[in-house]
């Protein structure tokens, strides 16, 4: 696994570079000052740390290049500045980290980076002929034990205490907590309201306020909107990959 990190500012190269190096010690870690300097390497780094102000060529810009050269970097904006959050999505942006940040989100960020990275490598073990289990939740609904797979699901809803699963064909319901199934869930699934768990695989269409989903509708807290559209634009760059 290759790790670069793009920073014009020494202590903030050197500060994620020992974050890096205490996580993962048998990662290709490179760092770089420039856009210029990375641009000009020879090995596209797996994960990216980029800064955006940078003299030369700003972070920008050399994700725009990087995107050129090689679809497959996840890169990870690391800047001061707030307002390019946007534009960051034109370039498939893994995440972005806003300075100053805490330790503990760094360290968040990096892991679930390296977890998408071993994603990749999924589809190339079902070539190779590596078998895997369909992934399924298993619960207990009216005394009967049902096995459901959460590719099948395509959203879950809480109603009078009780948790009612929806898939394209019935309705499942059990008395359960939906922030147990929420923590069960894989990263297909996101949780747009307290009430909601939604499977980003059936969703048709969806504005500020409602997803519309192949099979109901689910609503969108106010505070969410804008992580939603982050964690959907993810979602759809990863399964562009697969």
């Amino acid at each position: 696994m290759r790790i670069a990190v793009c920073d014009d500012e020494k202590e903030i190269r050197e500060m994620i570079a020992e974050k890096i190096r205490r996580l993962y010690p048998d990662a290709e870690l490179s760092l770089y000052q420039s856009g210029q300097e990375l641009l000009v390497s020879e090995a596209a780094p797996d994960i990216l740390f980029l800064d955006i102000r940078m003299s030369g060529i700003d972070g920008m810009e050399t994700a725009r290049e990087l995107r050129r050269q090689n679809q497959a970097t996840i890169i990870i904006f690391v800047t001061a500045l707030d307002n390019f959050v946007f534009e960051a999505f034109d370039v498939r942006a893994f995440h972005y980290l806003v300075k100053p940040f805490e330790d503990r989100k760094l360290v968040e960020v990096l892991l679930n980076a390296v977890k998408e990275f071993e994603n990749t490598k999924k589809p190339e073990e079902a070539k190779a002929g590596i078998s895997q289990e369909k992934p399924s939740l298993m619960i207990t609904s009216k005394g009967e034990h049902i096995t459901v797979a959460w590719e099948d699901i395509v959203y879950a809803e809480v109603f009078n205490r009780k948790v009612i699963i929806h898939t394209m064909d019935s309705d499942i319901e059990y008395y359960g907590k939906m922030k147990e199934l929420t923590e069960k869930a894989g990263e297909d699934f996101y949780r747009p309201h307290r009430a909601n768990l939604i499977n980003f695989n059936y969703i048709k269409k969806y504005d500020a306020a409602t997803i519309y989903l192949k099979r109901g509708q689910a609503l969108i807290a106010k505070q969410n909107y804008q992580d939603f559209v982050k964690c959907y634009l993810r979602f759809n760059q990863r399964k562009g990959k697969e």
